[in-house]
């Protein structure tokens, strides 16, 4: 199994309706993207993270999915439309278990 696990810091404009927005989309990428096995998703609790106020988790079967769940269409969708204009920084690690 393969865990992709992205943080997200947003740009000062961004507003909560747009990554609610965001995180909804994330969560109907099982039903969307073949190699998505599993998502999970949410605002951070804690105060030792840098700025960074939201987390993805996405599982897949083995890294050779990872390329394609990136370039999928419904993940270039989010990225490109909502996710860029609003992003100030991201962090992603990849790792096998």
């Amino acid at each position: 199994m393969l865990e992709h696990i992205v943080l997200f810091k947003w740009k000062p404009e961004a507003t909560p309706e747009a990554i609610a927005s965001i995180l909804d989309d994330f969560n109907h990428m099982p039903g969307n993207i073949p190699e998505v096995v599993s998502v999970s998703c949410g605002e951070n609790l804690t105060n030792r993270s840098q700025g960074f106020t939201h987390g993805l988790v996405v599982r897949l079967n083995v890294l050779e999915e990872l390329e394609r769940y990136q370039q999928h269409p419904f993940h270039q969708k989010i990225v490109q439309e909502k996710i860029k204009p609003i992003l100030a920084d991201i962090l992603a690690v990849d790792y096998q278990f």
